[in-house]
C-alpha cells in the first residue's frame, strides 16, 4: 500500500471510531434512561443495569456502523479536497480508482468488523439478555418484595408494601391495576401472602379493600374483604431462556437449522447488513469525488448521498417481508448493498470520464 493511502486509511480509522463514539453515546443516553427507569423502578441494582446496557451495546454499534463509515468517508474526502490534497494527487496521474484504494481497505474492514457483530457478538449478546430478563421475570422477590418502594413490575401495575416480616408476611399492601383501558382497580389489604405452586405466583391479601373506577361511567365501586387472591403470574415476563429462537443463535448453528422463511430472512440478512456498512462508505466517498468546486461546500452531493443511503436501507426493509414469504427470493436481501456497489462503480467512472454517458449517446451505430 502507498504511502499516501496508508495516509487517508489512518485518517478513515480515527474519524470512524470518532463517529461511532459519538453515535454510540447518543444512541445509549437515550436507551439507558428508559432502562435505568424500568431496572431501577423495578428494585433491581445498578450492576443488573449495567449488565444490560452492556448487553446492548453490540446490537447499538452494529446499527451505527454504516452512519458512522459514511460520515467518515465524507469528512476525510471534504478535508482531503479543501487541503487540495486530492487535486494534487489528480495532477500527478492519479485516478478515481487509485484515489478509492484506502477507501476500499477502509470499506473491507467496516465490513469485518460488522460481521462479527452480525454473525457472534450480537447474538450471544440476546442469548445472554433474554437468559438474564427470564431470571429477573421469574425472581419475585427481586421484583415485588422490596418494602417501602412503590414498584412497577409491568406497564399500568404498582405494587408497595411497607413491611416485610420475618416470617414471610406482607404488611401495609398496595396494588393499583391499570391495564385495562377506562378502568382502574385498587387493592389495599393490612397483610397479604406470597404463594408459589407449579410455576404460577398468587398474591394473597387479607383484611383488605378493593375500589374500581369506571372512568366513562364516572362509577366508583368499593368493596370489602376478608381474603382475596390476585394471580400474579401475567405480570411476570415470559420466556425460556433456553428455547431455540433464531435472533440468538449464532450464524454456524442458524445454518445447520431445518429450512424456513424465518431462518432464510434471519441468516441472509446477516450476510447482507454488513456489506451495506461497507459500501456506505464507498457510496460517501465516489458521490463527493464527482461534486467538483462549489463556493456553497459540499452540502449537496452530502444531502444526495446520504438519501441515496436512506432509499437503499428502506428498500431493505421492504424487502424482508417477501424473503419471509418465499426463501427463494433470498438474492433480494442483497440488492441494496448490490444497487450501491453499481451507483459507486458509476460514479467513478464519471468522475473518470465526465460525461461519457452523453459521449456513448452520441456515438454512431
Amino acid at each position: 500500500m502507498a504511502r499516501f493511502d496508508r495516509y487517508v486509511l489512518a485518517q478513515l480509522l480515527v474519524m470512524f471510531g470518532f463517529f461511532a463514539l459519538i453515535l454510540v453515546a447518543v444512541f445509549w443516553i437515550n436507551r439507558a434512561v428508559v432502562l435505568f427507569d424500568r431496572l431501577i423502578g423495578d428494585g433491581q441494582s445498578a450492576l443488573v443495569f449495567a449488565e444490560f446496557t452492556a448487553l446492548g451495546l453490540p446490537s447499538l454499534i452494529f446499527t451505527v456502523l454504516p452512519i458512522a463509515s459514511f460520515g467518515a468517508a465524507v469528512y476525510v474526502t471534504n478535508r482531503l479536497s479543501n487541503e487540495s490534497e486530492l487535486l494534487v494527487m489528480q495532477a500527478t496521474g492519479s485516478g478515481p480508482l487509485a484515489l478509492a484504494r484506502p477507501f476500499v481497505v477502509f470499506a473491507a474492514i467496516v465490513v469485518v468488523m460488522a460481521s462479527a457483530l452480525s454473525h457472534y457478538l450480537q447474538p450471544l449478546a440476546k442469548a445472554q439478555l433474554s437468559l438474564r430478563e427470564a431470571e429477573i421475570s421469574r425472581n419475585i422477590t427481586a421484583r415485588l418484595l422490596t418494602e417501602g418502594t412503590f414498584l412497577h413490575p409491568t406497564r399500568g401495575v404498582t405494587f408497595y408494601t411497607r413491611e416485610i416480616g420475618g416470617d414471610g408476611v406482607l404488611r401495609d399492601v398496595f396494588l393499583s391495576d391499570r391495564r385495562t383501558p377506562g378502568e382502574g382497580v385498587i387493592y389495599s389489604a393490612s397483610e397479604a401472602y406470597l404463594v408459589q405452586n407449579d410455576g404460577e405466583s398468587t398474591l394473597i391479601m387479607v383484611n383488605g379493600l378493593a375500589q374500581r373506577l369506571d372512568v366513562q361511567a364516572k362509577n366508583l365501586a368499593t368493596a370489602r374483604f376478608r381474603d382475596l387472591s390476585f394471580d400474579i403470574s401475567n405480570l411476570m415476563r415470559r420466556g425460556d431462556p433456553g428455547e431455540a429462537v433464531l435472533d440468538y443463535m449464532t450464524t454456524p448453528a442458524l445454518i445447520l437449522t431445518p429450512p424456513s422463511g424465518d431462518r432464510a430472512e434471519a441468516l441472509h440478512s446477516r450476510l447482507a447488513r454488513p456489506l451495506f456498512a461497507g459500501v456506505a462508505a464507498l457510496v460517501g466517498f465516489s458521490a463527493l469525488l464527482i461534486g467538483g468546486f462549489s463556493r456553497f461546500g459540499v452540502w449537496r452531493e452530502v444531502i444526495w448521498a446520504f438519501g441515496l443511503l436512506l432509499v437503499l436501507d428502506g428498500m431493505r426493509g421492504a424487502l424482508q417481508a417477501s424473503l419471509r414469504s418465499d426463501p427463494s427470493h433470498w438474492p433480494l436481501a442483497y440488492l441494496p448493498a448490490g444497487l450501491g456497489m453499481i451507483l459507486t462503480a458509476l460514479m467513478l467512472r464519471h468522475a473518470a470520464v465526465p460525461f461519457w454517458l452523453h459521449r456513448l449517446r452520441r456515438r454512431p451505430a
